[in-house]
């Protein structure tokens, strides 16, 4: 039997414990060899962020080393391990030969244990730059649903634990039981999408000006239009110049910058639902292939056609 330990905090999300035992709990019913124990810290009853209370298998001195370590996180990160004691915790769980993922803010505590340096890393959004900022030394990519490098997986939050955990799945027992699992769950095999998806609406400040908000939803709700400056600045009763100044000191881009950006979204999302480069190209306002081909390679440094190919396995 595979040991699994999912390491749960006072103070995780629910799903980020949940989903990857529901995961793993259908791949069992299904013949794959997890033996799955949840490990509190610092106490066997953590109490997740929405109020319910878990009773662990075990407490951490008593688990033993593991073939694969899930890391959870905590929506208040003072609640994780700080780097010492991440640094005992993981030491006493895994091994040199141990798999180790994280869920969320789970990332933190193997960064502060220095188990990611050198290697990329994803977490919530919300909290990238925060882990950016504080471990330069870990290559933090935002847009990930989930990531892999070397013996470390990790995920963005909440259900991209579901990803994740369906990722691990597929590469112990491969893709037929994996798919298996997500039909089970009513999941996709793989997500359609990167936490990219929502950086657009999800990143920008604060909106103070209502005309702005106008333009920016106008935007969104329709990226094929033929958008210009003149033609925002039209909806929003004010002179292209005060709008680009409003999209300068409001959001710290420009109009046409703002507006390639959901164009990009919306190819994508075109795309990983089976659009073809061309009629993606056309309903997201791009026009043509190799305008949308210069602007998936200048984001993503891939061509549209390989990004799609992407998404048929969890690889």
């Amino acid at each position: 039997m595979a040991r699994v330990g999912v390491l749960v905090f006072d103070g995780a999300q629910l799903l980020d414990v949940s989903g990857p035992v529901d995961v793993l709990a259908a791949a069992r019913a299904r013949g794959a060899d997890y033996d799955v124990t949840l490990i509190g810290w610092p106490h066997t009853e953590p109490v997740t962020s929405a109020g319910v209370r878990l009773r662990c298998d075990t407490p951490v001195e008593a688990a033993g080393r593991l073939d694969t370590l899930i890391v959870t996180g905590a929506d208040d990160l003072t609640r994780l391990p700080a780097d010492t004691q991440a640094r005992q915790l993981l030491t006493t769980l895994v091994s040199p030969r141990t798999r180790v993922a994280s869920v969320c803010t789970g990332a933190f505590v193997l960064a502060r244990a220095g188990l990611l340096d050198g290697h990329q890393a994803t977490t919530h959004w919300r909290y990238a730059s925060a882990l950016a900022t504080q471990f330069p030394q870990v290559d933090v990519r935002p847009d990930a649903i989930f990531i892999r490098s070397g013996r470390f997986v990790s995920s963005a939050g909440v259900t991209a634990g579901i990803d994740l955990t369906l990722a691990l799945v597929e590469e112990d027992h491969g893709p037929d039981l994996a798919r298996e699992v997500a039909r089970e769950l009513v999941v996709f095999l793989r997500r359609p999408g990167g936490q990219s998806q929502f950086s657009v609406r999800t990143e920008l400040p604060p909106v103070q000006d209502q005309r702005l908000r106008q333009v920016i939803d106008l935007v969104a709700a329709a990226p094929a239009e033929e958008h210009t400056a003149q033609s925002l600045a039209r909806a929003a009763t004010m002179t292209p110049r005060h709008l680009r100044r409003l999209f300068r000191d409001q959001l710290g881009t420009t109009p046409g910058h703002y507006l390639e950006r959901v164009r990009l979204e919306a190819a994508r999302a075109l795309l990983e639902a089976g659009t073809t480069v061309t009629s993606a190209a056309r309903a997201s306002g791009f026009g043509s292939d190799e305008s949308l081909r210069r602007a998936f390679h200048a984001t993503h440094n891939v061509s549209p056609s390989t990004y799609q190919h992407r998404f048929r396995t969890t690889r």
